[in-house]
């Protein structure tokens, strides 16, 4: 009876103020959803129009132009620029405007990967300058407005993702996920306009019939100005080699922007604190098989990169040419065969793992397993584009084998690969290190331990051990704490080819990164499927999905570094 006329001192306060606004944990979840949806809403407008005139201004044919391409992207850029100053001033130094820190959010070589992009991306804006202007007279400003700001946006977003990754913000919500969202959408379309371009100059570098359908107003423009100079040509050359660091910068940030937006207003528990301090310690153990492995295939794979280019862009000779793409694909089917057989080696070998699953919230790994899964397909697409080609033309030659097998086996690595890391990422880090984390950092700090969680064997005889000054605490004799600070500890055997098998994977994305960013195409090298597909469609094919190949690369190397540590 006295609890249930408890309640009513509640009831009358409630009646009282009929008007007064409940803030509950369902209208903040209300509240937190109807800020997402209008951000996504944003993002998507934006992006469609984007695409829109990104892929209109690629054709020669559609009245669209470069320069308003280049107009858009100036905009969003300004937009993003003047909003990351309105954080870093206001929002971030509101009070209780961060209460709390993703520690899985932009980790330190996520963003030394970033600054290394960025710096390469710089590189690329001055040469762009120096290109437009060459000529600047019979060209539009807006072609050298653009590059000056888009280093601008570049060391801003750079510096704003270094000291923010991290943020859980919880003022200006709404404004924030609108800002956040914004930067998204200006980078990924920063990205389709870098994608575009490169594409359409291989294209044109190669003479295919196809450019004569798909070839930029830019590159018709600056033929018109006649960059006939020696340092023009340079200008020019240099900033196409540097596409790719550019490309990958501006997916590596719209990566982190993500997860930046999902930690809007989120409260984060202290589970994953430890797990750094466990990172940077395990980061300093020393490997040696899977790295010397990866570090052949890397340096075999520029050997092969460079041969294979000098030879199909110089020759002429179709025999030197079948010879390139030859070795051009022995090399791939013997790397896709060993990092599949090491992909199978390492799923086996988390069957007898004791590690639990983690199953916290963590939106860092579950866009990097939706980015691993969503990037595979265009790779899985043009494999399987290859193989209905390859199958259904006739005759078959020793290439045409070759090429068979390099697309069944880039089908087969991408899937076992995928299965080792997203496994890896998903658990936790060894029990022990953390028990060894807090005897370490106790015997550093303290004269007593806690026994409940540190054993140490004190011997029967001639201990000097000091009574207990406290509950569950007893002193160590200074020899034992010597011998506990240096005494090597050992690493399970499955940790250890884990880490070996993560190394080898790592240094293997790497060259598989480079080979296609930096200029090979045995796509349209081999005229098997262009023959099949036609000039139009199988160009289109490779020009949409071989990006979301090289991304998933890059992307592949960072989750792999994440598996290996967390090992």
């Amino acid at each position: 009876i006295s609890s249930s006329l408890s309640c009513f001192p509640k009831i009358t306060s409630f009646s009282h103020q009929p008007h007064q606004p409940l803030s509950t944990p369902a209208s903040k979840e209300v509240w937190k959803k109807g800020g997402r949806m209008f951000s996504i809403l944003l993002a998507v407008h934006l992006a469609l129009l984007a695409c829109t005139l990104v892929s209109s201004g690629a054709f020669e044919k559609i009245a669209v132009h470069d320069y308003d391409v280049f107009f858009l992207l100036t905009v969003m850029m300004l937009i993003v620029i003047i909003w990351i100053i309105f954080y870093l001033v206001g929002t971030s130094r509101g009070p209780d405007a961060i209460l709390c820190k993703d520690s899985h959010a932009g980790p330190i070589w996520l963003r030394g990967g970033l600054i290394l992009f960025a710096i390469f991306s710089l590189v690329m804006d001055v040469f762009k300058i120096g290109y437009y202007s060459s000529f600047y007279s019979c060209l539009s400003a807006i072609k050298i407005i653009y590059p000056i700001v888009q280093a601008i946006f570049v060391v801003i977003q750079t510096y704003f993702l270094w000291i923010s990754a991290k943020d859980c913000v919880h003022v200006h919500l709404n404004v924030t996920r609108c800002g956040l969202m914004l930067t998204l959408t200006t980078n990924l379309a920063v990205w389709m306009s870098a994608v575009t371009d490169e594409s359409v100059h291989k294209a044109h570098s190669k003479n295919y019939s196809a450019s004569q359908d798909l070839s930029l107003s830019r590159s018709s423009s600056a033929e018109e100005c006649n960059c006939n100079s020696q340092i023009c040509q340079i200008f020019k050359n240099g900033y196409f080699w540097l596409y790719p660091f550019n490309i990958e910068y501006s997916l590596f940030a719209s990566a982190m922007v993500y997860v930046m937006w999902k930690n809007v207003g989120r409260i984060i528990d202290h589970h994953s604190h430890h797990i750094h301090r466990l990172k940077f310690r395990l980061f300093r153990r020393t490997f040696f098989v899977g790295i010397m492995l990866g570090l052949i295939i890397l340096v075999s794979g520029l050997g092969v990169l460079i041969v294979y280019e000098v030879q199909v862009n110089s020759s002429t000779e179709s025999s030197k040419k079948s010879q390139a793409l030859t070795m051009y694909y022995i090399f791939n089917i013997v790397c896709l065969g060993l990092m599949s057989l090491v992909c199978i080696g390492g799923s086996v070998i988390y069957r007898f793992d004791k590690r639990d699953m983690d199953r916290h919230k963590n939106p860092t790994r579950t866009l990097d397993v939706a980015l691993l899964m969503g990037a595979a397909l265009g790779q899985y697409a043009i494999s399987y584009y290859s193989i209905v080609a390859i199958v259904a033309s006739t005759p078959r030659d020793a290439i045409s084998a070759l090429n068979l097998t390099y697309a069944l086996l880039m089908i087969a690595q991408h899937t076992f690969q995928n299965i080792f890391i997203i496994e890896g990422l998903h658990r936790q880090p060894p029990k022990e290190d953390h028990k060894h984390d807090s005897h370490q950092k106790d015997l550093y700090g303290l004269t007593f331990v806690n026994i409940n969680a540190v054993s140490l064997r004190v011997p029967d005889s001639g201990s000097t051990l000091a009574p207990s000054t406290a509950s569950g605490t007893e002193a160590i004799h200074p020899s034992d704490l010597v011998r506990s600070l240096t005494a090597p500890k050992k690493m399970n055997w499955r940790r250890k080819f884990l880490r070996e098998i993560s190394m080898f994977l790592l240094l293997s994305n790497i060259i598989l990164w480079i080979m296609p960013a930096f200029g090979a195409r045995p796509q349209f090298d081999n005229d098997t499927e262009l023959n099949f597909y036609g000039d139009s469609m199988w160009p289109a094919i490779v020009d949409i999905c071989l990006p979301f190949g090289i991304f998933y690369r890059m992307h592949a190397v960072a989750s792999l570094l994440e598996v290996y540590i967390m090992s």
